[in-house]
């Protein structure tokens, strides 16, 4: 910067901090350690296929029973379930894994309300985090797949962040499954006619990272497409 610049740049009384708790240096290794012990325990399960949806969805709603059709069907394709442990849709996908004797992880994070474990989750795979980004960083790590249902903002923020580190190449690149063509429909066509086209913020390519459906057997024959072209892709994400 030159010094005319320089002397021509105004001078800002930076905001102060109300208070520092010296306990805040201490997070930093909080933090790892929930990271360790998550690598330690899902890098053990082998390939799966983490399920999003919204923890309000009730048993007696049709996305709760496709949820858990769609996981036994992943089951006995040999993949193991990831869910966020809840109630819900995540109840709905670790049911499915379990009664069909799959592998059934649940990421639990602690909450003020809504969150609770399912009783469905495998006894040693049953994870709690107090961060929410270390968990979406075991949400995505260790999944081959992902299959979104119907949620609220939590399952769009799980979504988008794994279509950015998709695009933008930070992971490999992985099936990514919307359920639901009456959910997720107009939000596809606002990205398409709003984002792609009218302001030019994506790329046309980048719509093919999201199809949509309502077809459990589509869900499946995807997934298995995509890793019978490549065996050697089905690995845990180490750019992570």
């Amino acid at each position: 910067m030159s010094e005319s610049l320089e002397k021509s740049r105004p001078k800002r009384t930076m905001r102060q901090w109300t208070t520092m708790k010296g306990e805040n240096s201490w997070t930093m290794f909080k933090v790892i350690a929930e990271l360790v012990d998550g690598f330690e325990s899902l890098n053990r399960i082998g390939p799966c296929v983490s399920i999003f949806g919204s923890a309000r969805t009730k048993p007696d709603h049709p996305y709760y029973q496709k949820a858990v059709e769609i996981a036994e069907r992943l089951t006995e394709e040999g993949y193991g379930i990831i869910t966020g442990g809840g109630p819900g849709i995540m109840e709905a996908a670790n049911k499915g894994a379990y009664l069909r004797g799959g592998v059934s992880v649940g990421l639990n994070i602690s909450l003020p309300f809504e969150q609770n474990h399912n009783p469905f989750i495998d006894d040693d795979k049953n994870l709690n985090h107090r961060y929410f980004f270390v968990r979406k960083v075991m949400f995505v790590k260790y999944a081959q797949a992902f299959v979104v249902l119907p949620g609220g903002f939590g399952t769009m923020d799980e979504l988008f962040e794994v279509i950015t580190l998709i695009q933008t190449k930070k992971i490999t690149h992985v099936p990514v499954i919307l359920v639901g063509v009456q959910f997720w429909s107009g939000l596809k066509e606002w990205i398409k006619s709003t984002m792609l086209e009218a302001e030019q913020n994506i790329k046309p390519t980048d719509l093919d990272l999201i199809p949509v459906t309502d077809d459990i057997e589509e869900v499946v024959a995807i997934i298995n497409r995509f890793y019978q072209e490549d065996q050697g892709r089905l690995k845990p994400n180490y750019e992570l």
